[in-house]
């Protein structure tokens, strides 16, 4: 692969720039982009606004101004060659002049991919793959997922004791993490599009499922999500308060649930419900990573993490591979996921 040094780098810096529009951009994907001038400097640089903004590569053309002519442009997905509610972005690095485009992933949507052939058609010089696995995995992978399979990345996140238990016999729940745990689940939060749970925790634990930077309200606010099918959640829950946009689904079903999010444009899930909920995922094969804050704590009675998930044996056990075990105060976050997440990653 014909990639310098200089043009690795600027990979690096597109793929950290993707990481800052996480939950930002659906349905748009969360893409980042460098524009290096002639002689290799940065000159350029953008990540992906909200759907209807500008794309990463017109974002970080527009700050090289015209020093992109003869340049080279980094991003972390292949550049469309469509027009949505934006012109195509191969017609605007043919336009500002650049010579040679660097990406890290081919477009998987049939409407927009095509774009690294219309470039070659034009006379740029194209480089596919470039760290495509670190893409893959990174910002990219709730988008790339839900194009795949048509149904939104489902994050399942809970917090339990080391003995499995959510709650004390008594359905005292507050506080299992530690306070490190819990301002990681609000960094967590902030990069997904809509936090889902069942009328039944809004019941007993009356969340308000925002996203809070220390005392205050962070500015983005994931879409609030419950499944109420028996109308329970009363009128004066806090989920239904105005810190963010709640919709309540009249089902108990994830397959509906998924559906109606995903034509709503929410690409990323995160799963907050109680042992009952995650269950009904886990059956309707809807769980796509598992993240655990597991606290030093044991109490011996009270709900489990998961509740009946259709599984009758252990030959039919849900089997993880965790990505990472990391220690949050007295806690450990374990992060995981389904080894059928890894078939559909590869389909």
């Amino acid at each position: 692969m014909d990639v310098t040094e200089a043009e690795h780098a600027a990979m690096h810096r597109a793929l950290a720039l993707a990481e800052t529009v996480r939950g930002r951009t659906s349905p748009n994907p969360a893409v980042g982009a460098v524009i290096l001038d002639e002689t290799g400097h940065l000159v350029g640089e953008g990540a992906t606004e909200r759907a209807g903004g500008r794309h990463a590569e017109v974002v970080a053309l527009q700050d090289a101004e015209s020093k992109a002519r003869g340049g080279t442009a980094i991003v972390t997905l292949e550049p469309c060659a469509h027009t949505g509610r934006t012109g195509p972005c191969t017609e605007a690095l043919v336009a500002a002049g650049i010579t040679k485009v660097i990406y890290a992933v081919d477009d998987p949507n049939p409407e927009a991919a095509g774009g690294g052939e219309r470039l070659r058609e034009a006379g740029v010089e194209v480089v596919s793959g470039l760290e495509e696995h670190a893409a893959a995995s990174g910002a990219l992978r709730p988008w790339l997922h839900a194009v795949r399979t048509g149904r939104p990345y489902v994050t399942w996140k809970f917090a339990a004791t080391l003995d499995g238990r959510v709650a004390a016999a008594d359905y005292t729940s507050r506080w299992i993490s530690s306070a490190a745990s819990r301002a990681d689940v609000h960094n967590l939060r902030s990069g997904i599009d809509a936090i889902l749970v069942g009328s039944g925790t809004v019941l007993v634990d009356d969340p308000q499922l925002s996203v809070r930077e220390g005392e205050r309200l962070a500015a983005h606010q994931p879409l609030r999500v419950v499944l109420d099918r028996r109308h329970r959640v009363p009128d004066d829950a806090r989920v239904l308060d105005e810190s963010a946009e709640t919709v309540v689904l009249d089902t108990a079903v994830p397959q509906f649930a998924m559906k109606a999010l995903y034509d709503r444009g929410v690409r990323h899930v995160l799963l907050e419900g109680g042992p009952t909920l995650a269950g009904a995922f886990v059956e309707a094969r809807c769980i796509d990573e598992v993240i655990a804050y597991v606290a030093p704590t044991l109490l011996g009675a009270g709900p489990a993490a998961l509740g009946d998930a259709g599984i009758g044996t252990l030959a039919d056990a849900l089997l993880l591979d965790v990505e990472s075990v990391t220690r949050l105060g007295d806690d450990i976050k374990v992060v995981a996921r389904p080894r059928w997440a890894e078939h559909v990653a590869e389909d």
